[in-house]
């Protein structure tokens, strides 16, 4: 038989995706949402004969053979990552919310790169079109003859901002198109114009949405309910009366009061008993506190269903569930604990160190690292540790470069972080790997700036008249630095190139220094030189760089000051009067 398709709309928040689920719904659950913004993952059923009466002639002649939908709301900042099975999403299709009026903002594009990379089909919901300015509602007419009834800057706007959504899809590798101007759903993502404040656009919506699933996904529509049911975790709830409760999707076989089911934890999967399954009533929404449910004695996929059960100690969001008979447990702990291991321990010998707050989070993060190339070393679940400050703190001796920890919704002791070990936390995974790229590009920098410990720095002193202290043995004369910083111990030369001296020791009112920086009058000591015969009052010198040593100052140069690569060029001209080819 044909199990309900599962729908899930993402975007970012506030672009209307409760908005339009309520327009199907005919329900007001974003008006009792804190700051109508959505709190948890939520799900409602929309049987069959909603979809044909809000649809009406649009589906013509067309008989549905899907049984409903099975919708799903995400928060934002989750994104899908918890509709997670073996190999993929459990959703069939998703609807991608967007502002029209705003377009893609972050979490726009993280929905559609973490789509991507499920491989979850998806079409695009382009919301508020009312509120485009200039624009009239005219109830009992189709979105598309209604666009075309505005006036004609308002149709311009609307074809103006359709194509902006349609240029973003195209940056991101997808070719997409307004959905009455695709003649191949398999090449084109559709956009469908949409309010959910008028309704204008939802029958064409639901159409859409009904119309691929028949054509393109009844295959993955069938399903043998009388197998032992299987699932996702949304969400772990308190309930008054309950206790610990967990929101589940079932997305295959079927799940009866007193079922023995296997659900995993970070560690040993647990096994316990069904007490009692509760059942959103049809087009309520389950995370709503205001939605009835029923209590049934068993639950078919494709549905969301909220269970209390004997404990549900350890379980997390994101984490399998399987109803299994009693001879079964053993085999099921087993391949929901390689489930569970195959996010946790799909790591290199040597990376990054990554933590999410569930497993879906994990493994979508874990993938989108992974496009990127970027090497995982440990990635866990739960908020970042001691432990985890260690192992990053190993990668410091190792490579700099890999001494970090990446968080997503997790958070971390500020106190016990190591110097050395840097944290990127955030809510949007796209933001996080690029983050971590501006990290990895200063920690570059700041590696290669650190070369500069290693080599002479390009420096240039001017010998002040009438500061001469000693003579010789050793000379000891006033300088000002014109250029860089002078450090003792090093070697300095006349204009011509030729070395004269090291630098003994340096003072500075009266007291003594290792370095002199640009603008300082200094006593400097100078062995080998008398003043008079090498050096005379008025000269200038420089320091002393080694043709190696000035080709890596070259390729280093952005790391140097202004006056630094002034004199690093003087020094080179110097150099070059006798060897022409000289730091080339």
């Amino acid at each position: 038989m044909l199990r309900k398709l599962i729908v899930a709309f993402l975007g970012h928040v506030d672009h209307g995706k409760t908005s339009i689920q309520d327009a199907i719904r005919e329900s007001t659950v974003v008006e009792r949402e804190a700051g109508k913004i959505t709190q948890h993952v939520g799900a409602s059923i929309v049987p069959q004969e909603t979809i044909v009466r809000i649809c009406g002639p649009l589906l013509g002649d067309t008989k549905l053979s899907i049984p409903g939908f099975l919708m799903i709301d995400t928060p934002g900042h989750q994104a899908f990552t918890n509709l997670r099975k073996r190999g993929g999403s459990i959703a069939d299709i998703a609807v991608v919310v967007i502002d029209i009026n705003e377009g893609f903002m972050p979490q726009t594009i993280e929905s559609i790169e973490i789509l991507k990379t499920s491989k979850t089909p998806f079409i695009v919901a382009a919301n508020k079109i009312d509120i485009i300015p200039g624009y009239q509602s005219k109830p009992g007419f189709s979105v598309i003859k209604n666009i075309q009834m505005q006036q004609e800057k308002v149709v311009e706007t609307i074809e103006k901002k359709t194509y902006e959504i349609v240029g973003r899809l195209s940056e991101l590798g997808i070719q997409s198109e307004r959905f009455d101007r695709i003649d191949d759903y398999t090449k084109q993502v559709g956009i469908v114009p949409i309010s959910a404040k008028t309704r204008e656009g939802l029958p064409e919506l639901l159409m859409v949405l009904a119309g691929l699933a028949q054509k393109y996904l009844e295959t993955g529509l069938q399903v043998d309910t009388r197998g032992p049911a299987k699932g996702t975790i949304l969400e772990v709830k308190e309930e008054k009366g309950l206790g610990t409760t967990i929101d589940v999707i079932i997305f295959e076989g079927s799940l009866n009061i007193n079922d023995t089911i296997v659900v995993g934890t970070l560690d040993e999967p647990l096994v316990t008993k069904v007490k009692a399954l509760l059942e959103p009533m049809p087009l309520s929404e389950m995370r709503d506190k205001k939605s009835k449910f029923k209590r049934i004695k068993k639950v078919e996929a494709a549905a969301g269903v909220k269970i209390s059960a004997q404990t549900f100690e350890g379980v997390i969001a994101g984490m399998p569930l399987r109803a299994c008979a009693q001879e079964d447990i053993g085999k099921i702990k087993a391949e929901i604990n390689k489930e569970i291991q195959e996010v946790l321990t799909k790591t290199d010998p040597e990376g990054i160190i990554v933590k999410a707050d569930t497993l879906g989070s994990l493994e979508a993060l874990v993938n989108l690292l992974r496009q990127e190339g970027i090497k995982i070393k440990k990635a866990s679940i739960g908020n970042i540790t001691k432990k985890d400050y260690v192992d990053a703190e190993t990668n410091y001796e190792k490579d700099p470069m890999l001494a970090i920890i990446l968080g997503f919704n997790v958070t971390y002791d500020q106190k016990e972080k190591p110097e050395k070990v840097g944290i990127i936390i955030e809510n949007i995974i796209y933001k996080l790997i690029d983050e971590f790229k501006l990290w990895q590009e200063e920690q570059r920098k700041k590696g290669e700036s650190r070369e500069l410990d290693f080599i002479t720095r390009p420096f240039k002193l001017e010998f002040l008249k009438n500061y001469v202290f000693r003579q010789s043995n050793p000379a000891i004369i006033g300088v000002e630095v014109l250029a860089g910083t002078a450090k003792s111990n090093k070697e300095i030369m006349n204009a011509k190139g030729h070395t004269l001296s090291r630098i003994r020791a340096m003072q500075h009112e009266k007291t003594s220094i290792n370095e002199a920086t640009k603008g300082m009058q200094i006593a400097v000591s100078l062995d080998r030189v008398t003043v008079g015969r090498q050096i005379n009052e008025g000269d200038y010198f420089y320091s002393v760089i080694q043709e190696q040593e000035f080709i890596k100052l070259k390729k280093l140069a952005q790391y140097l000051a202004e006056d630094e690569r002034k004199v690093l060029k003087e020094i080179a001209m110097i150099m070059r009067e006798e060897s022409p080819v000289w730091g080339v």
